[in-house]
């Protein structure tokens, strides 16, 4: 069996839910009170922000553009997405960032969240994983086979949408739900024949665990991540939710010109291998997008076949999510 440690770094592992917050999130930062008794009031204006290990943190100061703003960030750190959203939907969180379908779920539930930036991945980033001694060599090959991948998501998603792709009825196919903790080890250990994955675990295990990439997310997935914020933040801390959208896009232009060093600064802050976190940023390529009319588009019929596919529970009206009114 590879060597893998027993537990994964904290990077996400869940791309959807509508969980319960993390216990004793990590809040990090200037800001957290005001010493001595001092008013609230004389306390300079902060933004609080949700962010995964490995994720909006290093972004920011790997890239040097958390410094120099007129208000602190106090950072509060997760495990997964889900509590993040939900945090901000509970008002602990001013803003955090994760994949699309987590913000589609939890936005369909009536979470008075926006989205004011969007980021784009390469269709790569997500993939069906076997193990190179198997003998399957398309997605028609997994009937009678189990598969694993998140529940809801990018994970079951992509698991269906390869599955119609190939005219396989879902019913052919055991598809367990499991979380990348769960499932990584089943995976290496020959416990399930494939997995539905994205990176850096793709990279993990390509690298780590003798395995291919059956079909990747190229033409079936979409590969958002999205900068969400609450209504209530958007309305009381505007400016700083600009500035700080505004760091964030420097950051990401500033990766794709520095994935070694991005890569070294992450390797030593989740523990993940730096060729592991190398070749998943050199895959993934993350790159700004605009909030326009055509992500609206992108996203809904993305939406609608993820409500087809039985990911979501009702149809949702991505329109309403996306803030057009922060475009620069």
């Amino acid at each position: 069996m590879p060597d893998f440690p027993p537990t994964l770094p904290s990077i996400a592992t869940s791309r959807r839910g509508f969980l319960r917050l993390v216990p004793g999130a990590l809040a990090l930062g200037a800001g957290l009170s005001a010493p001595g008794g001092l008013a609230r009031a004389e306390a300079r204006a902060q933004l609080n922000i949700g962010n995964q290990k490995g994720g909006l943190r290093s972004l920011i100061e790997a890239s040097g553009n958390g410094g120099d703003l007129p208000f602190d960030l106090r950072w509060s750190e997760f495990q997964s997405a889900a509590p993040i959203l939900e945090s901000i939907n509970a008002g602990a969180l001013d803003v955090g960032y994760t994949g699309d379908f987590s913000v589609l779920t939890v936005f369909g539930n009536g979470a008075p969240i926006r989205a004011i930036a969007a980021v784009r991945n390469a269709p790569a980033g997500q993939a069906i994983v076997v193990r190179n001694g198997s003998n399957i060599r398309s997605v028609a090959d997994l009937r009678g086979r189990t598969i694993a991948g998140t529940r809801g998501g990018w994970g079951e998603f992509l698991i269906k949408a390869a599955l119609k792709e190939a005219g396989v009825d879902p019913k052919e196919v055991n598809i367990r739900f499991m979380a990348p903790p769960e499932a990584l080890p089943a995976f290496s250990g020959g416990r399930i024949d494939a997995w539905a994955i994205w990176d850096p675990f793709i990279s993990q295990v390509l690298l780590r665990a003798d395995a291919r990439v059956l079909r990747d997310g190229q033409g079936l997935t979409p590969s958002i991540m999205l900068l969400v914020a609450s209504q209530a933040a958007i309305e009381k801390k505007r400016e700083q939710l600009a500035a700080f959208r505004d760091r964030a896009r420097k950051g990401i232009d500033w990766v794709n010109g520095h994935i070694p060093a991005y890569a070294a600064y992450n390797s030593k802050l989740t523990g993940m291998p730096e060729d592991v976190l190398l070749r998943a940023f050199d895959v993934n390529r993350a790159s700004n997008t605009r909030i326009d009319a055509a992500l609206v588009a992108e996203l809904q019929q993305a939406a609608d076949q993820a409500t087809a596919f039985g990911v979501f529970e009702r149809k949702i009206d991505v329109a309403p999510l996306l803030d057009v009114s922060f475009q620069s």
